[in-house]
C-alpha cells in the first residue's frame, strides 16, 4: 500500500491546469455579473423569493416542500407580484 505523501506527489489526471483554473475563475466572475444584472432588471424574482421566505418565517410550516408547492402554484401569486411591482414603482 502506498503512503499518503507518495499519493500526493503523483499528478492528478482529473485536476485542472493553471490555465484552466484561470479560465474557470473568469467564467465564475462573468456568471455572477450576468446573474446580478438579470436580478436587478427583474424585480419580480426578488419579490417571489422574498415573499416566499417571509411566508415561511411567518407560518413555519412542518412540510416545506408541500408549502413551497402550494405557494408557487397559488393562482393569485402572479397578481400579488404584479401589485407589488406597481407599489414599488410608485415609491421609486
Amino acid at each position: 500500500m502506498e503512503t499518503l505523501p507518495s499519493l500526493l506527489r503523483r499528478p492528478d489526471p482529473g485536476a485542472l491546469s493553471a490555465a484552466q483554473l484561470e479560465q474557470l475563475r473568469k467564467f465564475k466572475i462573468q456568471t455572477r455579473i450576468a446573474n446580478e444584472k438579470y436580478l436587478r432588471t427583474h424585480k419580480e424574482v426578488e419579490w417571489l423569493i422574498s415573499g416566499f421566505f417571509r411566508e415561511i418565517f411567518l407560518k413555519r410550516p412542518d412540510n416545506i416542500l408541500e408549502f413551497a408547492a402550494d405557494y408557487f402554484t397559488d393562482p393569485r401569486l402572479p397578481s400579488k407580484i404584479h401589485m407589488q411591482l406597481i407599489k414599488d414603482k410608485k415609491v421609486a
